[in-house]
């Protein structure tokens, strides 16, 4: 299938206001007020294992060619899973990086969910949530491939990939927010961390 890109309303770089990307569709998270206070850059106790029954792993020919698969049909914006076993790790091309200077190894198989210029899900690691993509009109479907966009995640990747998601809005090369156009980046959800960092890039 070919979800709806997320959208933006950031203001421009020149206004000097900061960077604040929006979902075309009506929030359904918590808001960060109300949620437990952790610093950021430690895995917070709370988050319980909780993953079942909810993707299937593929593991075809070639270097980089395992992919997930959904097994469940979930509403735009709704929890997929929650990140239930992560430990801190030096950055690598299997890590998410959870917050400015924590990057973690997820040890499930959500490690399996490939990068898309136009995702399925989204990996909110404030919440330590991953959701069904907020723009996705039909929703998540059970033999959807799981995606997330990885510079949502990743400032600047250890190792940069050519993206072969098809989409006809591939973003071609993928090194992170880092290198990436903002205005592309306005086209979608980003965790907060790669916010601060992009406002601190252009000042």
């Amino acid at each position: 299938m070919s979800p709806a890109a997320l959208t933006t309303n950031a203001p421009s770089p020149a206004s000097g206001k900061a960077l604040s990307p929006k979902s075309s569709t009506k929030s359904v998270i918590t808001p960060s007020s109300l949620l437990p206070e952790v610093p950021r850059d430690v895995i917070p106790a709370w988050v319980k294992p909780d993953l079942t029954r909810l993707l299937r792993v593929e593991h075809l020919e070639g270097d980089f060619a395992s992919r997930s698969i959904s097994l469940v049909d979930l509403p735009a914006g709704a929890i997929f899973a929650r990140i239930t076993n992560p430990t801190p790790a030096s950055s690598a091309y299997t890590t998410v990086q959870a917050s400015r200077a924590l990057h973690i190894d997820l040890n499930c198989d959500l490690v399996y969910t490939n990068h898309s210029c136009l995702p399925t899900l989204v990996f909110d690691m404030q919440r330590w949530e991953v959701r069904v993509n907020p723009d996705l009109k039909e929703g998540l479907k059970a033999g959807d491939e799981l995606t997330f966009f990885y510079p949502s995640t990743e400032y600047d990747m250890a190792q940069p990939f050519e993206c072969r998601c098809g989409a006809s809005e591939c973003r071609g090369t993928i090194a992170g927010a880092k290198d990436m156009p903002l205005q592309v980046l306005r086209q979608y959800w980003l965790n907060s961390h790669i916010e601060e960092l992009l406002q601190e890039k252009v000042g």
